[in-house]
């Protein structure tokens, strides 16, 4: 972990993947990574998947496609947070979320690091994106200069609220 916290990983261009159960501290632990970034004056973006898809999506309407693209592009470091959470909308005759996220992952590798969390398993990204050949060029992409993380353990928010029903339990 020291190494994430140096960033070297943003320096090499490479990407980081977490994946886990809810709770398990994935976004925590970007989020403490894009603090980081911002200290050392790092370019930087966050989102939420959902969020970053439906503002590219928000740019083929206005014709702005190309502009968001580029800057969702630029930043040294981009986070996109909890892939498999969240709706996506379904949009009639426009690109799926896939292709959407293609475009940006193809954009950036090499180039720039882009960090991933995800509670859903890597194999399942294809049904929730919606092109599971696309979804594997995202994945083929990310994996080469990746830093994987698989964090297993108990969610944090149980065990927060597990320790609040004992509490009450005593004092009643």
């Amino acid at each position: 972990m020291l190494e994430l916290a140096r960033l070297d990983f943003v320096k090499r261009h490479e990407d980081i993947i977490i994946t886990g159960k809810a709770g398990t501290g994935k976004s925590h632990v970007l989020k403490a990574i894009a603090l980081r970034a911002c200290e050392k004056g790092m370019r930087m973006r966050y989102a939420r998947c959902v969020d970053l898809l439906d503002d590219l999506h928000a740019g083929l309407a206005d014709s702005t496609y190309a502009r968001r693209l580029k800057a969702w592009s630029r930043a040294d470091l981009l986070i996109i947070d909890d892939v498999g959470l969240g709706q996506l909308k379904k949009r009639a005759d426009e690109p799926t979320a896939a292709h959407t996220l293609y475009n940006l992952i193809d954009r950036r590798h090499g180039r720039a690091s882009t960090a991933i969390t995800s509670n859903i398993g890597l194999s399942d990204w294809g049904w929730y994106l919606g092109d599971a050949t696309l979804t594997a060029a995202i994945l083929d992409r990310l994996a080469m200069h990746a830093v994987r993380i698989d964090v297993d353990g108990p969610s944090y928010r149980q065990h927060v609220a597990e320790t609040r029903a004992n509490k009450h339990k005593k004092k009643g």
